[in-house]
């Protein structure tokens, strides 16, 4: 148990690295179609570049989208809607017409005139019903407009029969009539009777929404979705042939058919297992390239963590919007993944990252390689684009050129494939603006990365070395001395690590906030005493050695307060590493000799340098410190101070835990000494001439 125990905690790193890897994959493989993909790329105006293709099985010439579209205009543009008629009505308005008839005739005429009553109540009856047996029209929620001659389909009871509109009343229609018939007849109370018939008439002929809408639909199920066959053993197309608009067609009833009878027959664990097997292998590829180029990133969990999950959301988002709409997938923002990656890393990284992203997309999208090619020149112009990325405003630019780029590319492709302005399909420009302008969310990406990861990128690195940002202002009102001999540390430290190789930005900006800790007790410090007086001489060495000990610490919890990032923190707490306060550790030694002294209140907290960038500042600091005790600064006296101080804190083991070689020290040696010769104004002696 133990032995295993030991064994995982050893493999750990690289077990968590083949986990990240492997559920990348799994997740990707999730958003791949389940379906074989056909096996010939063809285009239409362009020759058939295989062989002569016979067909295997019989199969359906299926019509176009055109050609369904108008036949199902011609359907419903005959189609007749259905209308009811309601039995019901008739007799619930007559039956009220009789109850409003008594009530009017007792208040007009009381108990007498009984034949004119029955005279009166018979004749309304029989209008009103005379009304009801025709019907009475309503042409609420029926389409189009209700002209006299169109036709419907009046349902009564079990059977439709077929009507003009003209064969019945409107309301409006209804009622004139009956005005007319009450007038040619005489001995009739027209002004009782007519707004009791007008009360009690209402459309008994009504429009029946459900059943239009199913008859509807049963006649455009009705039209076959192909036209023609193509038996079996019969040529589609022979090689070379151009592929016209009919040959296309064929091509695309063939595709279609193929699909479905292969999604019939293809095992779906063998289709998931040859997906896997070439997202896998294309992981494989990125991370050897990680491994030999990349070592720093490849070590780095959070890093590839942030890697991974820029190929996986956008393969995902890409697979999502080819499911839904495969016309909007040039909308898909694709170049965010070059710009992102290009944000935290080098321009090499993230054109390969870029190239790995498109082709695991290539596996989802139609005509893949025109996807690619498109998609591949936009990364590389988007990668071009940042070089020297200096200002967030720059990302705008590099909006215009993927949208430029997109649209030169894509006008290409098309007149290449069709010869013809009036084939390239223009509604793909706006596509091509809208996936240049949604790359603008890289802006908020690359801000939630930089806080999600804790990784520097050029945009916050800036920020943060401006000197007008709060914290240095207050170390340059502070502690002046120590903001002059920052910026001294940063401009040495800076042009070391150029000449090794290294983040230049992050080493300048850790250098000027390694030593915010002195702003607290600035008047301890050497370079801040401007009046001769000097705070150590009063207090005893111990205490002198805990207060520059301290700035550490205390630097630490400034920029924290300030929010400063944790990879500018790794400065401050770094750039003394684990070495002793010499000064006043020998002056103690000398004024209590005999005494055993703990070396550990006058040493450093670490932890040492863990990366370039933070051993270069420690050397820079050390040496541009010690450069000003120099009472002669002269060729010899330089060179000799450079030496002495990274020799001696390589002796101490500083810089073991750093990826930085003799080589690079040995680089870094002859840039301080040049730099710090310039600094003093020392004159190279050079050999007489003979």
């Amino acid at each position: 148990m133990s032995k295993a125990s030991d064994w995982l905690q050893k493999h750990f790193s690289s077990i968590y690295k083949a986990l990240l890897f492997l559920i990348s994959i799994f997740l990707i493989v999730q958003f791949f179609p389940r379906q074989t993909r056909f096996g010939y790329d063809y285009t239409q105006g362009r020759p058939w570049l295989h062989d002569d293709l016979i067909a295997p099985f019989d199969f359906a010439v299926l019509k176009t989208n055109e050609e369904l579209q108008k036949e199902q205009q011609e359907i419903l543009k005959d189609f007749k809607p259905f209308f009811r008629r309601h039995a019901d009505v008739a007799e619930e308005r007559e039956m009220r017409f009789v109850q409003e008839f008594d009530q009017a005739w007792q208040q007009s005429y009381g108990e007498q005139q009984g034949d004119l009553r029955e005279k009166n109540l018979e004749m309304g009856f029989q209008l009103l019903d005379s009304v009801f047996r025709r019907g009475i029209i309503s042409w609420e929620g029926a389409p189009g407009e209700p002209e006299p001659d169109n036709e419907i389909r009046l349902i009564e009871g079990r059977t439709a029969t077929l009507h003009r509109v003209a064969d019945f009343f409107t309301m409006r229609d209804a009622f004139l009539w009956i005005a007319s018939q009450l007038q040619d007849q005489s001995g009739y109370d027209t002004g009782l009777l007519l707004p009791l018939i007008e009360n009690a008439m209402a459309p008994n002929i009504v429009f029946d929404s459900q059943y239009t809408q199913m008859s509807r639909e049963a006649e455009l199920e009705r039209i076959p979705l192909s036209r023609g066959m193509v038996q079996q053993g019969e040529k589609i197309i022979s090689r070379g042939e151009l592929i016209t608009a009919e040959k296309y067609r064929l091509l695309e009833s063939f595709r279609a058919e193929y699909q479905k009878q292969a999604g019939q027959s293809t095992v779906e664990v063998l289709l998931y297992v040859g997906q896997f097997l070439l997202v896998s292998i294309s992981f494989v590829v990125l991370a050897l390239f990680l491994f030999f180029f990349r070592r720093d990133v490849f070590f780095d969990n959070r890093r590839l963590v942030l890697i991974l999950l820029s190929v996986f959301l956008m393969v995902m988002i890409t697979s999502l919007v080819v499911r839904h709409n495969v016309d909007l997938l040039f909308l898909v923002p694709v170049c965010i993944v070059p710009v992102l990656i290009r944000a935290f890393f080098d321009n090499h990284l993230a054109l390969y990252v870029h190239i790995i992203t498109i082709i695991i997309i290539g596996f989802l999208v139609p005509r893949s390689f025109e996807f690619v090619f498109l998609q591949f020149i936009a990364g590389i112009v988007a990668i071009f684009s940042m070089v020297g990325l200096r200002r967030r405003s720059q990302l705008f630019f590099t909006v215009m050129l993927i949208f430029l780029t997109y649209s030169a590319v894509f006008f290409g492709l098309s007149l290449a494939h069709t010869g013809t302005l009036e084939a390239i399909e223009w509604i793909n420009f706006a596509w091509f603006a809208g996936a240049a302008m949604l790359t603008l969310f890289a802006y908020p990406l690359i801000f939630m990365f930089e806080r999600l990861f804790a990784l520097p990128t050029d945009f916050s690195l800036l920020e943060l070395a401006d000197t007008n940002n709060t914290l240095l202002r207050e170390l340059n009102l502070n502690a002046p001395g120590t903001f002059q001999h920052s910026l001294q540390v940063a401009n040495l430290a800076e042009e070391a690590i150029i000449q090794i190789g290294g983040n230049s930005l992050l080493t300048r900006t850790g250098a000027l906030y390694h030593d915010i800790g002195k702003m607290n007790n600035s008047m301890f410090f050497t370079e801040n005493q401007v009046t001769g007086f000097n705070p150590h001489d009063d207090i005893p060495r111990e205490e002198s050695a805990r207060i520059i000990i301290n700035h550490v610490i205390e630097g630490i919890e400034m920029a924290r307060k300030k929010n400063i990032p944790e990879y500018i923190i790794d400065f401050i707490r770094t750039h003394h590493g684990t070495t002793t306060a010499r000064y006043f550790y020998s002056m103690h030694k000398k004024e209590n000799p005999g005494e055993e002294i703990d070396i550990k209140a006058f040493s450093y907290p670490g932890p040492r340098p863990f990366s370039k960038e933070t051993a270069v500042v420690m050397m820079a600091d050390s040496v541009e410190a010690a450069s000003r005790s120099l009472r002669k600064p002269n060729e010899e006296n330089i060179s000799e101070l450079v030496d002495k101080i990274i020799d001696t804190q390589i002796q101490e083991n500083q810089f073991d835990n750093a990826n930085i070689t003799f080589k690079d020290i040995s680089s870094i040696k002859k840039i301080f000494k040049r730099r710090l010769m310039n600094i003093y104004h020392v004159r190279i002696a050079y050999p007489g001439l003979n």
